[in-house]
Order: C-alpha cells, then sequence, then structure tokens
C-alpha cells in the first residue's frame, strides 16, 4: 500500500509541475528534486515489498512511509492553496514571491528532514541480504487455515446433490469440477462432505485431499498425491520425475483428486500439466475464492459459485453453535435469534463467530432478560462484533485474501469499509470516488475509469464483493460488502489510518472524539453530522469528507460553511445525502476538490467561482429544479471528467478556452447547448443526456461530432413545448446520430412507431430504452426492419396495442423488459427463439399468456440443447394478470 500512495504522490508532483507553473515559481528545482526522489522511493519499495520473509518490519516501513507522504501532501497543498489564494486577491508583488520562496524552503526542508531518511531505510531494507520468501513462516500459516469443519454441518444438501450428480456424469476426457465462493463460505466443507459421501466413494476407489494453500509448492502438492499410491520416500526425487510418477499413477486409476483451496491460475496450470487428460474415469474438484482459477480449469463447464446459506439454515446452524442441539434455544431468545442468524447474510463463518459471542453473553449472565438484552446490542450491530471478535478470526480468514492482492487494489478494498451495511453501491460512483482518492494508477493505454473498473471486476472476481445488479449489457450496476468483508476494511483501516467513521456512542459522546479529528486523513458519517459539526471541529489533515445516511437530511443552515471551513485540504466530499437550502459558496474555496457530490432541493444558478476548483474531476448535482444555468466556465477547468445531474445545464455559448477533452460525462444537457462547437471540444465524450425541447436538437449536427459517445439519454421535456409546431414529429437520419453509439433512452418524444425503422438503420445499438411515451400509437410493425446488434429492449408507458415482429427483426435481441402497457394484446412469438430473460409487469392478461407461451416453448427448445446453456428466465411482475382482457 505504501507504493500505491508513493505513486500518487508522484502524479500530484507531476500534476503540480505540468499546471501550476505560475504558483511555484522559483520552486521549480525543488519540485524537480521531489520527483526525482519519490521516483527513486518506489523503485526501492518494489524490491522491498520481496522480502516478505521480514513482512512485519515491511510493513512497519510502510506505515512510516504513508505518513511521510501525507506530510508531503500537507506541504504541497497548504502552500498551493495560499499561493492561489493571494493570486485571486491580487496581493503585492512582494507577498506572492515571499510565498514562493517559502514554498521552496517548505519543500526543500520536507526533502531533507523526512523524505531522505525514509529513502535511506528503504534502501536499507531492499539491498539486505535474505530469502524472498520463508518457506517454513508461510507453512504455518498454511497450517493455520486448514482444518475442516466435520460437525455442525448445516444446509447446502441441494448444492452437494447437483456436485455429485456432475463427478458421476460419464465423460471421455478427465472432468474438472470447481467450487468457488467467498471467504468462509463453506467451500472446503462441501468438498469434504461429498469426498466422504457413500456414492462417491463407491464410485471412486482411489480418493486424493490436497490442500494447496496461498503459499503454493508444487512439490508439496506433487508428494501429497503419490503418498496415496507408494510409501516410498519421494523427497528427494527431482521435479520432472515428481511430475512424470504423478501422471503415471493417475493415468488408469478411477480417482477423485480434491485440490482445496487454490488462489490463482498459475498454480493451477502447474497442477494441470501433470494430469492425465486422456483419463475419462478420473474427477478433480477445485474449491477456490477466484472465480478466474474456475473458468481456467475448465473452459467448457461455469464455476460452481456456492451460494449463501438459506433462513432456515443460518438458524440452525446459530443453534447448534450457541446451544448444541436445536431444542434447547429460549422461546425468549427466538426472534431476536432468528433476527441474528438473518443479520450474517448466510456466511457460516460469520455465523460461527456471532455465535461464540452468544456463548459467551449466555455463560456470563443467567438472567433471560439480560441474555435477550444482549442479544438484542448484537443484532442491532453484528458488524461492530464481528470486527472486535478476541480470536481474530475474520481477520484471519479474510486476511489470506488480502494478502493475495497487488499493492494496487489494497487501498481500494480497505475503503470499501466506508459505507454502511447492506449499501447498494453504485459502481459508477465507487470507481470515480477510486479515482478521486488516488487508488488508481495510471496504466498506459488506458484511461483511469477502464482500471478503475478493472479493479471492480478484479475484486469480484476474488469474491470480496459481491455484484448486486447489473445492467442490460451486463456491466455491474451496483455492489455490496458483506457485512464479514466490511469489518475486516474497517479494521485494518483502523490499523493504518485510512479512514475514521465518526459515530454517537451509548452515552452520548461522540468516538472517536472531534479533539482526535486533526490527525485523520478521512472522515466517513452514515449518522450524527450535526452534532459532529456543532463542536467546531478542525481537520487541517483530512482529505475526505464522506456522508452514506440511508435517507438524505437537511443540514441546519447556519452550519451550511462549516464543512469547508473546518477542512480546507479537501479531495472528496460526498455530501449528497445532505440537503443544503442553498449551494454552499464556500465550497469553492477548496482548490483541491476533485470528487464534488451536492444535494440542494431548488438550485437555479452553479456559481462562477466553481471554475476556481482546478484540480475537480467529477461533480454531481442532485436537485429537484428542471434546468440550471452554469455560470462557471466549463472550458477552462482542464481536469473536469464528469459532470452528471437530471437538470437541464444552460451553458453560455460565448465562453471560451481549451479544455474540454478530458470530459467523459455530460448528464444532463439542454438542447440549446448541445451545439457543434460543445461536440468539437468535448470530443471525447462516452455519456450524454439531453433533456429540454428535442426539435432544437434535431435541427443540428452536433451528435454525429460524438464519434467516441456510447450512452445517449435524450428526455423531450413538455414544459418547454408552447406550440404544436414546435412539437417533435420525427427522429433525424441514423447518419446524423453518433457513429459508436451502443445505449439509446428515448422519453417522453411521443413519436410515431414508424419511426422506428430509424433506429433500425442504427447498426452499433445494442441497448434500446423506450419510457413514458417515447413512441405512441396503435401499431408497431415491425416488418422490414433489422435491428442487428440489440440486445436489450425496455418498454415502459405505451399505448401500444399491436406488435408484428419476429426474430428475422430482431436477431440478437436477449432481454425484453415491458412494464405499464396494458393495451398490448400479445407479445410475438417469434421473439422467443433468441430470449434469454422477459420481464412483465402490468400487461394485461392475453400478454401474459403469450409470455407463458414462450416460455414453454424456451422449455422445450433448452431441453434439446446442451444442459450447459442458458436457462431462460420468465419474470411477471405485479399488475399482471389482474387486468380484464
Amino acid at each position: 500500500m505504501a507504493e500505491a500512495a508513493v505513486t500518487f504522490l508522484l502524479e500530484e508532483v507531476k500534476e503540480v509541475l505540468k499546471w501550476y507553473k505560475d504558483l511555484i515559481t522559483g520552486a521549480e528545482n525543488e519540485f524537480q528534486q521531489l520527483n526525482n526522489d519519490l521516483s527513486l522511493l518506489k523503485a526501492y519499495l518494489k524490491d522491498a515489498a520481496k522480502k516478505t520473509s521480514k513482512e512485519e518490519v515491511f510493513r512497519e516501513l510502510e506505515r512510516q512511509i504513508r505518513e511521510v507522504v501525507y506530510d508531503a501532501e500537507d506541504t504541497i497543498e497548504n502552500c498551493l492553496a495560499k499561493a492561489a489564494a493571494g493570486k485571486e486577491k491580487n496581493v503585492v508583488r512582494r507577498k506572492l514571491d515571499s510565498n514562493r520562496v517559502s514554498l521552496a524552503k517548505q519543500v526543500r526542508s520536507f526533502r531533507e528532514d523526512k523524505l531522505k531518511p525514509t529513502l535511506e531505510k528503504v534502501k536499507s531494507f531492499a539491498t539486505m541480504d535474505g530469502p524472498s520468501t520463508s518457506v517454513e513462516e508461510s507453512w504455518t500459516k498454511q497450517k493455520k487455515d486448514q482444518s475442516i469443519r466435520q460437525d455442525k454441518v448445516v444446509g447446502f444438501e441441494d448444492e452437494e446433490e447437483t456436485l455429485i450428480n456432475y463427478l458421476m456424469e460419464p465423460k471421455k476426457e478427465l472432468d474438472v469440477i470447481s467450487i468457488i465462493g467467498m471467504p468462509g463460505l463453506g467451500k472446503t466443507t462441501l468438498a469434504w462432505k461429498i469426498c466422504q459421501n457413500e456414492q462417491i466413494c463407491f464410485k471412486f476407489p482411489t480418493r486424493i485431499w490436497v490442500h494447496v494453500s496461498q503459499r503454493f509448492n508444487s512439490r508439496e502438492v506433487f508428494l501429497n498425491i503419490l503418498k496415496k499410491f507408494t510409501s516410498n520416500d519421494m523427497s528427494n526425487t527431482s521435479d520432472q520425475d515428481l511430475s512424470q510418477a504423478v501422471r503415471s499413477c493417475l493415468e488408469k486409476e478411477i480417482f477423485l483428486l480434491v485440490m482445496d483451496d487454490v488462489w490463482n491460475v498459475e498454480d493451477w496450470k502447474v497442477i494441470q500439466n501433470v494430469l492425465p487428460i486422456s483419463n475419462g474415469n478420473g474427477k478433480v474438484l477445485i474449491t477456490s475464492r477466484e472465480k478466474n482459477v474456475g473458468i481456467h480449469a475448465n473452459v467448457m463447464r461455469e464455476p460452481h459459485m456456492l451460494r449463501f446459506l438459506r433462513h432456515d439454515e443460518s438458524w440452525e446452524l446459530l443453534q447448534l453453535e450457541v446451544f448444541g442441539n436445536l431444542e434447547d434455544c429460549p422461546e425468549e431468545l427466538q426472534g431476536v435469534g432468528e433476527h441474528i442468524a438473518d443479520q450474517c447474510d448466510g456466511v457460516p463463518l460469520t455465523i460461527v463467530v456471532i455465535g461464540g459471542i452468544l456463548v459467551d453473553q449466555r455463560t456470563r449472565r443467567r438472567a433471560i432478560s439480560l441474555v435477550k438484552k444482549e442479544w438484542n446490542e448484537v443484532s442491532e450491530n453484528v458488524g461492530l462484533f464481528l470486527q472486535n471478535d478476541k480470536e481474530k478470526r475474520i481477520l484471519d480468514v479474510v486476511g489470506l485474501s488480502y494478502n493475495t492482492l497487488p499493492d494496487y487494489l489494497r487501498e481500494g478494498f480497505v475503503y470499501m469499509g466506508v459505507f454502511p451495511e447492506e449499501h447498494a453501491i453504485p459502481s459508477w460512483i465507487l470507481t470515480r470516488l477510486w479515482i478521486s482518492e488516488g487508488f488508481v494508477q495510471h496504466e498506459e493505454g488506458k484511461s483511469l475509469e477502464e482500471s478503475a473498473d478493472e479493479n471492480l471486476d478484479d475484486l469480484i472476481s476474488r469474491n470480496l464483493l459481491m455484484v448486486d445488479k447489473i445492467n442490460p449489457i451486463g456491466e455491474i450496476k451496483t455492489c455490496r460488502v458483506h457485512d464479514m468483508i466490511r469489518a475486516f476494511c474497517r479494521s485494518k483501516a483502523l490499523e493504518q489510518n485510512l479512514f475514521q467513521e465518526i459515530k454517537k456512542s451509548k452515552d452520548g459522546t461522540l468516538e472517536p472524539p472531534v479533539t482526535e479529528v486533526p490527525t485523520f486523513h478521512r472522515l466517513c458519517f452514515h449518522s450524527d453530522l450535526t452534532k459532529f459539526l456543532s463542536q467546531r471541529p478542525k481537520g487541517p489533515r483530512v482529505r475526505s469528507f464522506l456522508c452514506f445516511y440511508k435517507e438524505p437530511v437537511e443540514l441546519d443552515p447556519k452550519y451550511i460553511s462549516a464543512i469547508p471551513e473546518a477542512f480546507n485540504l479537501l479531495r472528496v466530499l460526498d455530501s449528497k445525502s445532505i440537503k443544503f437550502h442553498q449551494f454552499p459558496a464556500r465550497v469553492t474555496n477548496l482548490i483541491h476538490l476533485r470528487y464534488v457530490t451536492l444535494y440542494v432541493d431548488v438550485l437555479t444558478i452553479l456559481p462562477k467561482q466553481i471554475s476556481q476548483l482546478w484540480n475537480l474531476q467529477t461533480l454531481v448535482v442532485e436537485t429537484k429544479s428542471r434546468s440550471i444555468e452554469m455560470k462557471a466556465n466549463i472550458w477552462k477547468m482542464y481536469r473536469l471528467r464528469h459532470l452528471n445531474t437530471k437538470a437541464a445545464i444552460v451553458l453560455d455559448k460565448e465562453w471560451d478556452g481549451e479544455a474540454g477533452e478530458n470530459l467523459q460525462t455530460l448528464s444532463r444537457l439542454s438542447p440549446e447547448s448541445c451545439t457543434v462547437n460543445m461536440s468539437k471540444r468535448a470530443r471525447n465524450l462516452k455519456t450524454l443526456g439531453i433533456r429540454g425541447k428535442l426539435a432544437t436538437l434535431f435541427n443540428t449536427m452536433a451528435l454525429q461530432e460524438l464519434s467516441r459517445l456510447e450512452k445517449l439519454k435524450l428526455m423531450n421535456d413538455i414544459q418547454y413545448e408552447s406550440a404544436s409546431e414546435d412539437r417533435l414529429v420525427r427522429l433525424p437520419q441514423p447518419s446524423n446520430f453518433p457513429p459508436n453509439l451502443k445505449r439509446l433512452t428515448l422519453s417522453n418524444t411521443s413519436l410515431d412507431w414508424k419511426n422506428m425503422s430509424t433506429l433500425a438503420k442504427i447498426d452499433t445499438l445494442e441497448v434500446l430504452k423506450l419510457k413514458n411515451n417515447a413512441f405512441t400509437g396503435i401499431l408497431w410493425n415491425a416488418d422490414g426492419d433489422i435491428f442487428h446488434s440489440l440486445q436489450f429492449l425496455l418498454i415502459v408507458n405505451a399505448d401500444l396495442v399491436l406488435w408484428e415482429a419476429s426474430t428475422n427483426n430482431f436477431p440478437s435481441l436477449r432481454s425484453l423488459v415491458l412494464k405499464n402497457c396494458e393495451k398490448l394484446q400479445q407479445i410475438p412469438g417469434g421473439l422467443g427463439k433468441n430470449l434469454e430473460i422477459l420481464d412483465i409487469e402490468r400487461l394485461r392478461k392475453s400478454a401474459v399468456e403469450s409470455a407463458r407461451k414462450i416460455e414453454s416453448e424456451k422449455k422445450v427448445q433448452e431441453k434439446q440443447k446442451s444442459k450447459w446453456g442458458v436457462r431462460f428466465k420468465l419474470h411477471i411482475g405485479p399488475g399482471c394478470e389482474q387486468s380484464p382482457n
């Protein structure tokens, strides 16, 4: 993690040298020297990180480096803030020169007093003699996690049956089945149950269990396999001979080989090389936390993703942990006990840890009323009790996954602890926060957003984050953090001083106390913000202020300027869950801000001073206003990448400036602001939303200039329509749309269904959403139109009655969503051939019956195909089958 912090600081120094030359005149040489020192420190850190035999020493060194990095950031950003304030107020030249001399002195002093001594420590550590790994130490760590639970095993009977059926299938070649799941889910326990199953024991007389572990040692793995076939000591056999011996022993056997706890694809490939692929009587069962391992283990079979325990299974396991049976739980504890079991979110390890805590409480106090009171406390905050587990079982188990993370993923992972329990985290917000916090490193040929998305995919593949929702083309829309993982992240964050949650203790005081705030770097709030601000905190080192309430709360007007006054070096201000009565003007003084979210109910103007935020990358504004006049010149905000709001932003057409090429998101823009000139400046836009009178927009060629635009939302705001001649009559020609458009949303456009022919000619279109009478009329005849690439179609609130279409019209359609189309008589049966998902809501009976007919036909179709194909899903929502025919 220290390397990531140094990399971020190095990027910051480079940005200062590039963009702020006018503020560092006279200090350029010191900044260049600082740049050189940091580059050297980063190089030494890479070498030092390989000395895992001195892991504890290195972790302490990392902690010291992080503090040095924080000191450097404080020095640079304080001086830049003073220089910028002086420039803004047009202070006299002598004073400005004095500030610049002071900056040079402070940077030099930091290099000499703090950075160089740290550099020498890292250099000494990196060049010291010693092994890169400690076999004895790592083997001890392996064995700690190697125990297999054989008693009080609950649930997964259906999973066991499914996997046994896989193992019993006749194959012509070696078959590999993988069980994949998050830490503590019970993968090893399930594999052990399967291995001991009578049917399996009869089928496979030779069963071999090998614990692979995090510290992979191929010799140990091969020797463990050979123990099943020979009692001879083969420890002195060469690697090549060992490999050949394993292959020879397995070549003609009917065997089941269980490879428990395979950590990465590279380890699996080493194992795979010695397996007899031609032996159809052999089966290999793998357990792993990494989905990629399962994918590479057998490309012909999807990895088996182990499910979470159900409610009844969770409650059964908790009773066994606390009482030893299912009969002794007092009636008074059953309700709260079941609630606690639910709060464990179906992870056996979490239930076992919480069960141990409940046992301790039960044995300490005999009065059932006192036990119930304590159980209620546990039920209200399972995450906190997991975090404070004295045996540190969560830390140990999740820590194994954490230790395998590359340095660039670690801070972003630990950062997940800032979010509240059960919080659905929009991936768009998460990745932008990571970028603004400096957790995402620049990679050649990739944007920061692409790198951040890859980091998110990586953490999900490692089963450290859970997918909550996906978008129509399979991208992650929202994700979640399991309470067990969250508890680990929060413990790690405290250890590393990455962030602090401010909350109210039982006695009504804040913890940690406000007096400690000056030492913190990031603050998060899930409640009690007003109480915190009333104590007039000061956080000279605080870089992030994060508020995640379940529901937005109103902030007392007297505190509207409290946040910018208390935390002048903020980079991240996420205050979307705080309702401001007006735009907090002093936020524009926070020149280091990279990420800002604001909630202002009525907002008509974004002030000119926003353009002072020269570091701003992401601005999100939540408001009920229909339009906002943008006074700030975005064409002078060089680092702005994302401007997001549901109100129509009105830009000044007379603005000059050369910025705009970094803009990727503009949502939403007024049609009159969407000009050819705007398109040329923001030529790298990927997402654009437009709200207003769309007839104005379609009279220009602005959209076709946006060659990189992939996502377009067009909302025809009828408030702007005053005369019938202004109404939208037709869509522009297909050539007037962005050439690489993939996703299109139309709302309130009231077009005739004949205009769908225009959209059919957009060959790149993959997702089409038609909302709120986007098209009107009784009949949509798609005959002659071919939507070549369309995979997802949504129609909401339409008066459509007859829809005539076939597979030929939609050859790539995989998902169809129809909601509030009460007049639609039937869903075209021909669409079902390639359909995978059909989601309906508020349709008449005849339309529902046509959906069921498609489902029946798909079941017949699936029986004729491979059993590994994608299963068709029909979801019937509320309002169906209740409306009259």
